[in-house]
């Protein structure tokens, strides 16, 4: 089977500890720690993203990327990319699964990604302005 975002947002929010707002082809997740994560379908994947911060609040951009770049791996299913939006560079944690995966498998790369960003913001503060 491979989802739509209708089919999605049914399954996530049936989980109490979400809330799902669909908007246009993507769903904006929250979680009750107050972080947010959107979800797309591109393609054959279902892609999951959330902000960390924005590269101007980063006070050494080469010692911040050679941590990440040395450290992501401590963190599963997830991983750290940079994203222009609206003009302006942010740090993002993102994650990737198939679109034919399973309900389990979806649930558990957003349950994952918002664990990991709570952990990428304690690791990489230090870097923070």
């Amino acid at each position: 089977m491979t989802w739509d975002l209708d089919q999605l947002e049914a399954l996530i929010s049936a989980n109490d500890d979400y809330v799902v707002t669909k908007e246009e082809d993507c769903l904006l997740i929250a979680n009750t720690d107050g972080i947010d994560a959107w979800l797309a379908i591109s393609g054959e994947q279902i892609l999951v993203e959330s902000l960390l911060f924005s590269a101007d609040e980063v006070s050494n951009a080469s010692a911040l990327n050679e941590e990440i770049l040395k450290s992501h791996m401590i963190f599963p299913l997830s991983t750290i990319g940079i994203s222009n939006i609206s003009g302006n560079d942010y740090y993002i944690a993102f994650g990737a699964l198939s679109s034919q995966s399973k309900e389990q498998s979806i649930l558990i790369e957003i349950e994952t990604l918002f664990q990991n960003v709570a952990g990428f913001l304690d690791a990489y503060r230090d870097h923070l302005k």
